[in-house]
C-alpha cells in the first residue's frame, strides 16, 4: 500500500507546522518575560542607586553636624578652662576638687582633638598652691 502525497503531507507536515507554531509561541513568551525581567532589574538598580545617593547625602549632612557639635563642645570646654584658670589664678590657689574638676574638663577637651594652646594654662593652673 502506497501513500498519496496528501497523506505524506498530513503525516509529516502538519505535526511539524504545529510544533513550529508552539515553539514560536513559547519563545515569544520567554522573550517577553526576559524583557520584563530586564526592565524590572534596571528599575530596581536605578532605585537602589537613588537610595544610595540619598543615604550618602544624609551621611554627609550628619557628619557635618557632628563636626560642628564637636567643634562647639571643644569651644565651650576651652572657654570653661579659661574661666576656671582665670578664677583660680586671681584667687591664688585651687583645692583638690577644683583641680580634679578642671583636669577632667582638660582631658575631655584634649580628647576632642584640641591643639596645645591650653597646655600652658593647665601647667600654670597645676602650679597653683592647693590651699590658701
Amino acid at each position: 500500500m502506497t501513500m498519496e502525497w496528501y497523506q505524506w503531507a498530513a503525516t509529516l507536515g502538519i505535526p511539524s507546522i504545529i510544533s513550529g507554531i508552539i515553539c514560536g509561541v513559547i519563545m515569544m513568551r520567554i522573550n517577553r518575560t526576559l524583557a520584563k525581567s530586564d526592565e524590572a532589574k534596571k528599575k530596581a538598580d536605578a532605585e537602589a542607586q537613588q537610595r544610595d545617593r540619598e543615604i550618602k547625602a544624609q551621611n554627609e549632612k550628619m557628619e557635618a553636624q557632628n563636626q560642628a557639635m564637636m567643634l562647639g563642645m571643644q569651644a565651650m570646654l576651652r572657654d570653661r578652662l579659661l574661666q576656671g584658670y582665670r578664677h583660680y589664678q586671681s584667687k591664688g590657689w585651687a583645692d583638690y576638687d577644683d583641680r580634679e574638676n578642671l583636669e577632667n574638663i582638660f582631658t575631655q577637651y584634649h580628647a576632642l582633638g584640641a591643639n596645645g594652646v591650653m597646655d600652658g594654662f593647665r601647667e600654670r593652673f597645676l602650679a597653683l598652691p592647693d590651699h590658701e
